[in-house]
């Protein structure tokens, strides 16, 4: 099941951006899922297939946005080097 949401915006918004209504809606798409992840709301594979991308295009998107792979924990650090 896929839900549409609606937002509203004032033109200019758009104009100003230089963009059109179907490409902002893809930014702020983009948007969300990458502070979702972050937030740890949602998983990469997640959001990747909500965008339609793999797992690891978003990702590389998700990290050039800022996002953390590890939060550089001691449980982060245990879990990754128990893997060696």
């Amino acid at each position: 099941m896929q839900t549409n949401i609606t937002i509203n915006c004032p033109s200019e918004l758009l104009i100003g951006l230089h963009t059109d209504a179907r490409n902002f809606g893809e930014l702020i798409k983009l948007q969300a899922a990458i502070a979702l992840f972050k937030e740890g709301k949602v998983s990469s594979g997640m959001a990747g297939s909500w965008l339609g991308m793999s797992r690891v295009d978003f990702l590389l998107k998700a990290m050039a946005a800022g996002a953390t792979l590890l939060d550089d924990s001691e449980d982060d650090f245990q879990r990754e080097t128990s893997l060696l």
